[in-house]
Parts: C-alpha cells; sequence; structure tokens
C-alpha cells in the first residue's frame, strides 16, 4: 500500500555532495521511523542512517560526521545529505521505514524504495 521512491543519486567526484530524497505516499508520515542502507557489488546491505518519529538520530561510525540524515513530515519525505563523499560511497541508496522505532537491521524495516545509485569516483 505505501510507496516509497528514492531519487538524487548520480555521478560524483570524490570530496563532492549528494542529497538523496525519499517520497512516501499511501499513509501519514509523521509516525514512522525513516532509515537509509546501501548496497555495493558482491556485499551485504548495509546500515547507513535512521530517525524516528521523535527526531533521534542513529548513523553508521562509517559515514558519521559526513552523512545527516532528516525528513519533513509536511512533505511526507525523507532525505539523506552526504558530504565529502569517498569511492567505498558508491553503492545502490535504499530508503525503509518501519513504526515508530530506530533499527539498524534491514530485517526490521516493513517498507523498501527501489533504490538509487550513487557513484563516487576518485
Amino acid at each position: 500500500q505505501v510507496q516509497l521512491v528514492e531519487s538524487g543519486g548520480g555521478l560524483v567526484q570524490a570530496g563532492g555532495s549528494l542529497r538523496l530524497s525519499c517520497a512516501a505516499s499511501g499513509r501519514t508520515f509523521a509516525n514512522y521511523a525513516m532509515a537509509w542502507f546501501r548496497q555495493a557489488p558482491g556485499k551485504e546491505r548495509e546500515f547507513v542512517a535512521a530517525l524516528n518519529y521523535r527526531g533521534s538520530v542513529y548513523v553508521a561510525d562509517s559515514v558519521k560526521g559526513r552523512f545527516t540524515i532528516s525528513r519533513d513530515n509536511a512533505k511526507n519525505t525523507g532525505y539523506l545529505q552526504m558530504n565529502s563523499l569517498k569511492p567505498e560511497d558508491t553503492a545502490i541508496y535504499y530508503c525503509a521505514q518501519r513504526p515508530y522505532y530506530n533499527s539498524n537491521s534491514a530485517l526490521d524495516y516493513n517498507d523498501w524504495g527501489q533504490g538509487t545509485q550513487v557513484t563516487v569516483s576518485s
């Protein structure tokens, strides 16, 4: 029923920035936690960041200080601002949602987008 659609991926040079968006439709956004995961070729899906319904943030050590997660409940949209990008950030980035609370486990999330490709050149 709910749909999540990521956008904003692309090709960027190392040290550059991108902002990913995750637009939700089909239900009210405010009472759900949202998260970002990423998956590189040959690797497991990796937790990036999460933001719960009250605004509490949980960020992976690998991106702490470089990535910022945010949301605009009025627009039913979440964001991932990515700065100081590195080649190892190259992956497909997925947004996900679950009720209320943050988790770093993909198994805890109920709804997923189709992903957006981020490629960081050296």
